[in-house]
């Protein structure tokens, strides 16, 4: 059974359907995206939920735990190893 979709439209207009409650604009992620950085390597739902806690620097990642980072809506254990190797660049880990 799949989850019926509904007509959305975002702040700046564009249009979308979504099956959930996610307000997340498809067309607004993609023009949101950093061209750099270990955010640009992650997929809009981790990249948003991680902006959304206030982690937007390796610095503030590596104040974390992979079982916390786990636990934010979001992020998946698939997310985990392009987090991981993006600390590793720059001499960090999780704590």
């Amino acid at each position: 059974m799949t989850a019926e979709k509904s007509l959305r439209i975002c702040e700046k207009g564009h249009t979308y359907y979504k099956s959930t409650d996610c307000r997340s604009c498809p067309t607004c992620d993609k023009e949101n995206k950093p061209s750099s950085g270990f955010l640009s390597k992650l997929s809009s739902p981790a990249r948003n939920a991680l902006v959304h806690e206030g982690i937007d620097t390796l610095q503030k990642l590596s104040q974390y735990t992979e079982k916390d980072i786990l636990k934010i809506h979001g992020i998946g254990p698939a997310t985990l190893p392009s987090m991981r190797s993006s600390l590793e660049e720059e001499g960090l880990s999780f704590k």
